[in-house]
């Protein structure tokens, strides 16, 4: 007999997001992922001055605005024949890449390490670290005072396995707490050139409106070698310690298997795909191949939209129906050829690693699962997201740290450019999440049509036209739930996609 699961909301994620999950004997043998609210960006942007759009569309999200900002002025870019000089490219990369290390130590320490840690652990503390010192007095004190444990911001949490480790639960929860300044030292960095962060001002097509200084440009590579150090002495490690103790979500989670990436980082002038640093392409049933835009689509037969499904997004459109017959998520379901797409950091690392184009990428990852007694496959799971983010974080600091090399003070960041009265442009990148896309028309100088699709509308998608489940609804079926009443396994594989809701229901 099967009983039905609600995790709403699921915890620790951005934007609302339901789950629900039909077990039987123990194992989940049906999911639904639900996107539960309507924001209507696309339509806010019809009539607009396309200037507007990159400022718009960062408002879509406050953890990933940059990718958006930077996917809108893509787009554009294409719409007026214009292309950043030297200094533009590398300062996009500069802000973006900053973006990167924010989101990546976020999703791991602050929403789904807990998930593994045992903060519990703190309690039993008796060394001099002043910062655990300090947690454990409040924790004390919030026990004593409402007598519930753990306390706010560490609820809620299930009951289930965590380390068991003393030692390594203390150095977790010290590196959760070195976490939040490393957030705070990539907001900085990324803001030099960004002018702030969230929702940078610089962005803009044509390059980026701030200028390039030997202050800066000392600043900006202080900060990155901070987070660097983190990354190599702190984040790196307690991935491989989590991964060591919970062996079995190395096997939990695969999904659909099939990957999709539309690259990012652009490492010459020529705008050419070949030149990104993580590379465009696809894996689909084991295979590598090229990536076509043309290809992608979407389906509402399940989505709180009304008909136009297997469209392309350039002539997409957002059209809400509520009370839509047999439909329960508000976001779409896009395909890619009519297939299910998994996107983002695992995504990266597996077209990335198969491509062979990045020698140091491939060691990481090679020392990493040689280490662990992996196999690449194995990374297609839980515990092989959580790895690919953290390699990734890896490459994407080291990276930072040679562009701002390349900058020249006082040579130009930005080129002029005229709106034409009537164009269109894609913009095509790689938030932290995942493959992001947008989509513009312009007609009479205004904004006639405003498409995007990004990662958690593709990772979080529901059920398609054909019944297909997305990717994330894959990656739980067949997932056991040891305790109906915990559902710990299913939680810990949803949020290894890391969902960003608020972007996918935009």
């Amino acid at each position: 007999m099967s009983r039905i699961i609600n995790i709403d909301p699921i915890t620790r994620i951005e934007g609302h997001l339901a789950i629900r999950v039909e077990v039987r004997s123990n194992l989940i043998v049906k999911a639904y992922s639900s996107g539960e609210m309507f924001r209507g960006f696309e339509k806010i942007l019809k009539g607009r001055d396309p200037l507007d759009a990159q400022q718009i569309t960062q408002r879509i999200c406050g953890v990933c605005p940059v990718s958006h900002g930077i996917a809108s002025i893509m787009a554009q870019e294409m719409a007026y024949n214009v292309t950043p000089p030297t200094n533009g490219r590398i300062l996009r990369n500069l802000i973006l890449g900053a973006n990167y290390l924010n989101s990546h130590i976020l999703h791991f320490y602050h929403l789904s390490a807990l998930d593994f840690v045992d903060i519990a652990a703190i309690l039993k503390y008796k060394g001099n670290d002043s910062a655990l010192k300090n947690l454990k007095a409040w924790v004390k004190s919030e026990v004593s005072s409402k007598s519930v444990f753990p306390a706010t911001p560490f609820l809620p949490r299930y009951k289930g396995e965590y380390l068991k480790d003393d030692d390594l639960n203390f150095t977790a929860i010290k590196n959760y707490l070195e976490a939040l300044e490393m957030r705070a030292t990539a907001h900085r960095a990324g803001a030099i050139f960004a002018g702030k962060l969230p929702h940078a001002a610089s962005l803009v097509p044509g390059g980026i409106t701030e200028k390039v200084t030997a202050d800066k440009i000392v600043s900006y590579k202080s900060l990155i070698n901070k987070i660097r150090s983190f990354i190599d002495n702190c984040y790196l490690q307690d991935v491989v310690e989590v991964a060591k103790a919970f062996p079995d979500y190395f096997t939990l989670g695969k999904g659909c298997g099939n990957f999709l990436a539309y690259g990012a980082f652009y490492e010459s002038d020529s705008a050419l795909v070949s030149d990104l640093l993580f590379p465009r392409g696809t894996i689909i049933n084991g295979k590598l191949d090229n990536f076509d835009p043309s290809k992608i689509t979407e389906d509402t037969e399940y989505s709180l939209y009304e008909s136009g499904s297997g469209i392309h997004p350039s002539i997409g459109e957002t059209v809400p129906s509520p009370h839509k017959n047999g439909a329960y998520s508000w976001i779409k379901a896009p395909r890619y050829n009519g297939i299910v797409m998994e996107v983002g950091p695992l995504a990266r690392v597996m077209i990335s690693y198969l491509k062979g184009k990045d020698l140091k990428l491939k060691k990481l990852i090679d020392n990493l699962l040689s280490s662990l007694g992996k196999k690449p496959g194995d990374l297609v799971s839980v515990m092989g997201r959580h790895a690919a983010r953290a390699i990734e974080a890896k490459i994407v600091a080291d990276k930072c740290a040679e562009w701002v090399d390349e900058l020249v003070p006082g040579k130009p960041s930005f080129k002029d450019f005229e709106i034409p009265e009537a164009g269109a442009g894609t913009g095509l990148t790689e938030a932290p999440r995942g493959a992001l896309g947008h989509w513009l028309t312009i007609k009479n100088y205004k904004i006639e049509r405003y498409q995007c699709v990004v990662p958690t509308t593709w990772n979080c998608s529901p059920r398609d036209d054909k019944e297909i489940p997305g990717p994330v609804e894959q990656a739980l079926e067949g997932a056991p739930v040891a305790d109906e009443k915990n559902p710990i396994e299913a939680a810990r594989i949803v949020r290894s996609f890391d969902p960003c809701i608020a972007c996918a229901v935009h």
